[in-house]
């Protein structure tokens, strides 16, 4: 089998008009290399009979790639909990992998979390803790646990867990649990602060979140130890904040310049600097992408990195969305176009032309406001490719056109075309014995199903 039929099978796998009996004979492969394609074992709206085959394929590693489907439906997923594979099962635990940060993942159902929560095999256990898609009902309801990395995992439902159960888990016989129980409880608590501050695991978060007493805080500042740290800490004395706002140590006086109680006068003050392209987590920000006030001050202050975490809220209203929109920072234009799903027309378009590559044909395909009519009078006959490739995405291009993009000399606006339901079949035809191209072409829509079965034969798939 030569390469450029393999990838034509890649594409076929993919392709949205895949007839049912076509799929299920692709979805049997149990080649030496892992099995069925990926994009016929991750396609959205599997039918039955295809996730019985998948279900009960004799290769672990199909199996693996239907856990790992962000587009299967989690009921699907879940058969696999009693899956006589250990790695299918740590596969179905984590989850999928989400490449697209305005989705979420719908999790798994809380008895099927539970029952890999108590998987004999330690690599499913310690898979669900780690996984990304755990509901924050599932995550309180670990608190009593027998395992106590369940409990301490819990912690993350701090505030949602009764007093009972913070108690407990602030009493718990494993240090490592008390230790995170802690770390959330002495936002309010010096006592535990002053603990957690004798504890080199714990001292320095101690520092960024603890409710100080003035004597930790002074002893901190005059041994110079964790400053960055301790200049984020919200009770911080103001005579404090304000000699660590002259501090010689110039991540400390940024740490300092992003405090929430700060007037914007007295942040831009400081004396600091932001690197280009610095994304720093500023966690009062962070947490508050759904807040009005909190979004309202972050977007209209001078401060870059404040302005960065704010462009990452879908939330942002019209009027904050507008005024970072002109924010002439390239990262506030590239969050915005990747995480807000009003961005405008002239920003998604910067975006497109200053990042190129995979992640501008990812944005142009999945962004809801991306432009799409008036593309090819624009950019058919652009001197950049990646602009001409844009000119596939308009309603109003012509077959001719598609056919000749199609023999562009930039390969991503080629392979656009290829997968074009609009290119002639004759070249489309063509398209399928071109090794960059042939993947695109099997995943045609307008592929004719004897071309399907074409490709399946000649790619050696049992009839």
């Amino acid at each position: 089998m030569v390469a450029f039929h393999a990838s034509a099978l890649d594409g076929v796998a993919r392709n949205p008009s895949l007839p049912t009996p076509l799929l299920l004979r692709l979805l049997a492969v149990d080649g030496a290399g892992g099995g069925p394609p990926r994009g016929a074992l991750q396609r959205a709206g599997l039918p039955e009979p295809a996730v019985a085959v998948i279900l009960a394929h004799p290769n672990p590693s199909a199996r693996i790639d239907f856990a790992t489907s962000a587009r299967a439906e989690p009921a699907q997923r879940a058969r696999l909990v009693h899956d006589p594979s250990p790695k299918v099962r740590a596969a179905l635990a984590y989850g999928p992998e989400s490449h697209d940060p305005r989705t979420t993942v719908a999790p798994l159902p809380d008895a099927v979390c539970a029952r890999l929560l108590d998987d004999p095999d330690p690599s499913v256990r310690a898979a669900l803790l780690d996984s990304p898609h755990l509901v924050p009902t599932f995550v309180a309801s670990l608190a009593t646990h027998p395992t106590p990395a369940a409990r301490r995992i819990a912690v993350r439902a701090w505030e949602t867990l009764t007093p009972g159960e913070r108690s407990a888990l602030l009493a718990d016989a494993d240090p490592e649990v008390r230790r995170t129980a802690a770390l959330r409880e002495c936002r309010r608590d010096a006592r535990l602060t002053s603990e957690l501050l004798h504890d080199p695991k714990s001292a320095a978060e101690a520092l960024r979140r603890g409710l100080l007493v003035r004597a930790d805080a002074e002893r901190y500042v005059a041994e110079r130890t964790h400053l960055a740290a301790l200049a984020e800490n919200p009770s911080l004395p103001a005579d404090l904040v304000e000699r660590l706002a002259v501090d010689p140590d110039e991540a400390v006086r940024l740490a300092l310049s992003l405090r929430p109680e700060l007037s914007e006068t007295r942040r831009m003050a400081i004396d600091f600097t932001v690197e280009a392209f610095a994304r720093e987590d500023v966690e009062w920000v962070r947490d508050g992408l759904a807040d009005p006030d909190v979004l309202r001050r972050a977007a209209t202050s001078a401060h870059p990195l404040l302005r960065r975490a704010a462009a990452r809220s879908p939330h942002l209203p019209p009027d904050l969305l507008h005024l970072l929109a002109h924010a002439e920072d390239p990262l506030v234009e590239d969050l915005l176009g990747i995480y807000h799903p009003d961005a405008p027309e002239q920003v998604l378009m910067r975006v497109y032309a200053r990042l190129g590559g995979m992640f501008s044909a990812w944005m142009a395909e999945t962004h809801p406001r991306f432009p799409r009519e008036g593309l090819a009078a624009r950019y058919a006959n652009h001197p950049d490719g990646n602009y001409r490739r844009l000119a596939v995405r308009d309603p109003a291009a012509t077959p001719a056109l598609i056919e000749r993009l199609s023999h562009d000399s930039e390969v991503w606006t080629r392979q656009a075309a290829a997968a074009d339901p609009r290119l002639p079949l004759h070249r489309l035809r063509e398209t399928l014995h071109i090794p960059e191209l042939a993947s695109s072409a099997g995943a045609n829509p307008a592929l004719p199903e004897d071309e399907m079965a074409d490709v399946l034969h000649r790619a050696g798939v049992p009839a």
